[in-house]
């Protein structure tokens, strides 16, 4: 269910209860049981409940890191993914249109976020962007992502956050574009606000089930750079 403000929040009973009850912690244990060995030993541990099952999500498809420091800030759960297309005639080695994309992403606990400190993030993904990515014809897009995890979300916060997109196109398009993005969470109001291309989102709604969707993290991703 979404509010006015764009914010969504999970559906529940006249109870209070959810109306299809999902146990993420079970759903997460079930999946990671079936991943090697040396990929759950490679991923972190926070000292944090809910960043913990964020990264059982997240874990397939990213590489974490934890206490990441960027341009003087600490980040306490830091991912980067990387997605290639190649098309290809009858053998490998006759590739062609090579296309690479990426996400980078940064995840902290901020109390009371305010539309300033957002602001702020926005212009430090733009210095991210222009530090990481290699502009060149097999960059298509790049995505640059900011999730707080926060006590409250004011009404100015979540519209800023539901109405925002940043897209810089790089020569024109021609070497590709990028997305910065931002996602604004309240778990234990089991509320969150993404901005319009902020994908990951999905990954922190620990109240919904997505570890069986249609189409997994990677795919949507992909799908969204190379259509």
């Amino acid at each position: 269910m979404s509010d006015a403000d764009g914010t969504e929040r999970a559906g529940s009973d006249a109870d209070g209860s959810s109306a299809d009850a999902y146990d993420s912690e079970r759903a997460a244990a079930e999946a990671a049981a079936e991943l090697p060995e040396e990929i759950r030993e490679a991923v972190p541990d926070w000292d944090d409940e809910y960043l913990d099952r964020v990264s059982d999500r997240l874990l397939y498809n990213y590489d974490l890191e934890r206490d990441r420091p960027v341009h003087g800030e600490r980040w306490e759960m830091y991912g980067e993914m990387r997605v290639r297309n190649q098309k290809q005639f009858f053998h490998p080695a006759l590739s062609y249109a090579d296309h690479e994309a990426e996400e980078y992403l940064f995840v902290r606990r901020e109390r009371r976020p305010t539309v300033d400190e957002l602001r702020r993030l926005v212009e430090t993904g733009h210095e991210v962007a222009d530090e990481r990515i290699v502009a060149d014809e097999e960059h298509f897009g790049t995505d640059v992502s900011f999730v707080l995890v926060c006590a409250a979300l004011s009404d100015d916060v979540a519209g800023f956050v539901s109405g925002f997109r940043e897209r810089e196109l790089l020569k024109f398009g021609y070497y590709g574009h990028y997305d910065v993005n931002l996602v604004v969470v309240v778990p234990e109001e089991q509320r969150l606000v993404a901005s319009e291309a902020a994908d990951v989102a999905e990954a922190f709604r620990l109240w919904e089930d997505v570890s069986e969707p249609e189409e997994g993290l990677l795919s949507r991703f992909a799908r969204r750079f190379w259509k």
